[in-house]
């Protein structure tokens, strides 16, 4: 059997994750799906017409859903769901103001890929997203590893970036690493975070790192801000696709991801962005990682203001 993998939502992130999921060429069939009539067969096809060009033999379907769960019989026997569907930010809005309309719009998906997709790792990346993780878990009601969300691995690439940009090296020889919620509880962590090997601490004033920090915490605003009419989706594509083939591969990969939280770090039952080792079946394990008293305090604070928010979704 080959591997499948269904991208719920054909906007600029899902279009964006299906061409880098397929381009990896791990999967047999990539499945983009959409509730604007003919939008993902277009993409489909033109996706397939590049297969010649980059070398790839995944193929790409499209297919069109309607809101009785028309359409998504297209995605039985996938392995993975990335969940893209809902609004971006406008300009000026918080990920916390998505949460109603996206509430709606993430139940609806889930409860059907609970229905077609049964044995699948979902991975969501609608916001607000640890909230509409929370959600995707309840409406499918599958285990909890096997319902992920993706926030750490773009926080941290965003924190990586900086650095490596207010340092003038390269990306490769900078690690950094943020857990906590994506939004404002979001908790990078200096300590360890390293550049060229040596700590971050030793590489720059604490100032200027907090400046980053907070230049992290803004960085999904920032590009809203400058785009207007969107959010990001370069960098979050990459993370998701980055997740999924993790998945597919099973490859045990130690990633930041939202993750259920039962115990490690003190703190139980939450959905929260922790390291995690990442394989067929969703979240393997947490990997706990020593933490400054600071940072471990900053998690715990993160944990409660997002566990008050996931109680919210349960009616939702």
């Amino acid at each position: 059997m080959g591997k499948k993998v269904t991208v719920v939502g054909a906007g600029f992130y899902g279009s964006t994750t299906a061409q880098r999921l397929a381009e990896y060429d791990v999967f047999d069939t990539v499945v983009i799906t959409d509730i604007v009539e003919g939008k993902p067969a277009g993409l489909a096809l033109d996706l397939n017409q590049s297969r010649a060009i980059e070398g790839f033999e995944t193929k790409v379907v499209g297919v069109t859903t309607g809101p009785n769960g028309e359409g998504y019989e297209a995605i039985e026997g996938s392995d993975v769901v990335v969940i893209t569907a809902g609004l971006p930010r406008k300009p000026g809005m918080s990920r916390m103001d998505l949460l109603e309309t996206n509430a709606k719009i993430v139940r609806q998906v889930s409860e059907n890929v609970a229905k077609y997709a049964p044995n699948a790792v979902v991975i969501v990346v609608s916001n607000p997203l640890d909230e509409m993780t929370a959600l995707a878990q309840l409406a499918t009601q599958f285990p909890k590893n096997r319902v992920l969300g993706q926030a750490g691995m773009l926080d941290t690439a965003r924190f990586t970036n900086f650095v490596a940009e207010a340092l003038s090296v390269p990306v490769k020889s900078v690690k950094t690493l943020t857990l906590g919620s994506h939004g404002d509880t979001m908790v990078p962590v200096p300590s360890k975070s390293t550049v060229d090997g040596k700590p971050l601490r030793e590489a720059m004033p604490a100032e200027q790192i907090e400046e980053l920090v907070v230049k992290t915490r803004n960085g999904g605003a920032e590009v809203v801000a400058l785009l207007k009419t969107g959010s990001a989706y370069y960098a979050p594509s990459a993370a998701a696709a980055r997740m999924a083939k993790a998945v597919a591969e099973d490859s045990g990969e130690v990633m930041p991801v939202c993750a259920w939280v039962d115990g490690e770090y003190g703190i139980s039952g939450v959905y929260l962005g922790v390291e995690a080792e990442i394989g067929a079946e969703g979240v393997k394990r947490v990997v706990e990682t020593d933490l400054d008293a600071d940072e471990l305090a900053s998690l715990k604070e993160a944990a409660e203001a997002v566990r008050a928010k996931q109680a919210d979704v349960a009616n939702m």
